[in-house]
């Protein structure tokens, strides 16, 4: 059974650790995913981009697998599927395809219209009683051909949006989306500690969250970011793990070449991937 997101953040917030979101692309990646979850007794979000949806043939695949997927695993922990960085109508259309949280991401639209069709999905969120998580201040680089320069959120603005009824708030503090470059100049954690008092104690989440240092991702948790989004660090070592499997010859050994084989090692580094980043967040047994 899937869930809300609201209780697993409000536990988070209150128990000063963050819940991690996990994208996923496809059957292994959910697999992975799940299985780390239910062995770290750690609640987990699904994310799930617009991109990755419609590649999956659409939202009503996507819930139909993993609701299915989370009764023939015999998965216990809370499992949340929510929409990353959602236009209006994909928050809309996750909503009737069975998610139980979704993300608007406004950020790019004035601030007046952003507070409006928010205003608008946090009366069909509630109503359905699931989670909603809205954005100021756009995050850095580009994820599914949304592009953001990393603007820092403005804390007033913040409290508009926070105001609206929503379950959480991501707001740009100088995170961007894949790998940090060199002269990245890290997270702004003044800002973040306005933002929280802006927003009186609201649950925030940290998009970009491959590639930030230890050390900052402890910060910004203190400073009560309590969802953490992680994407391009699966991808990676999906991809790494795959490479080393096919540079052995192993697709060619036997029957390696069967997808379940060949797809086997990619998988299980995504469930490494996914422990570590629980055990960095503090979300293990927090179930």
């Amino acid at each position: 059974m899937l869930v809300s997101a609201k209780e697993m953040l409000t536990k988070a917030r209150e128990g000063h650790y963050a819940v991690g979101q996990f994208n996923i692309n496809n059957l292994e990646w959910t697999k992975a995913a799940l299985q780390a979850a239910q062995e770290c007794n750690s609640p987990i979000i699904l994310g799930v981009s617009e991109g990755a949806g419609k590649y999956m043939t659409g939202f009503k695949t996507v819930a139909a697998m993993v609701k299915a997927m989370v009764e023939s695993m015999g998965i216990t922990v809370p499992v949340a599927l929510h929409l990353d960085h959602g236009s209006y109508e994909g928050a809309k259309a996750c909503i009737e395809a069975g998610f139980s949280s979704i993300m608007f991401d406004g950020s790019h639209y004035s601030i007046e219209e952003n507070i409006e069709k928010t205003k608008e999905l946090a009366a069909l969120a509630n109503e359905k009683g699931i989670s909603l998580e809205a954005e100021v201040g756009s995050i850095g680089g580009e994820e599914d051909g949304v592009v953001g320069a990393g603007e820092v959120a403005d804390p007033a603005e913040c409290k508009m949006i926070a105001d609206l009824g929503v379950t959480m708030l991501a707001a740009g503090i100088g995170n961007i989306h894949g790998k940090y470059p060199e002269n990245w100049k890290g997270l702004n954690f003044e800002v973040l500690a306005k933002i929280q008092d802006a927003t009186n104690g609201m649950p925030l989440v940290l998009h970009g969250g491959t590639g930030i240092p230890d050390e900052m991702i402890q910060k910004a948790i203190s400073l009560g970011v309590s969802k953490i989004n992680v994407n391009t660090e699966c991808q990676l070592v999906f991809a790494e793990a795959t490479r080393k499997y096919i540079e052995a010859g192993k697709d060619l050994q036997g029957k390696g070449f069967d997808p379940r084989k060949l797809l086997a090692p990619g998988a299980a580094a995504i469930a490494a991937s996914v422990k570590e980043k629980m055990e960095m967040f503090g979300s293990v047994n927090k179930a």
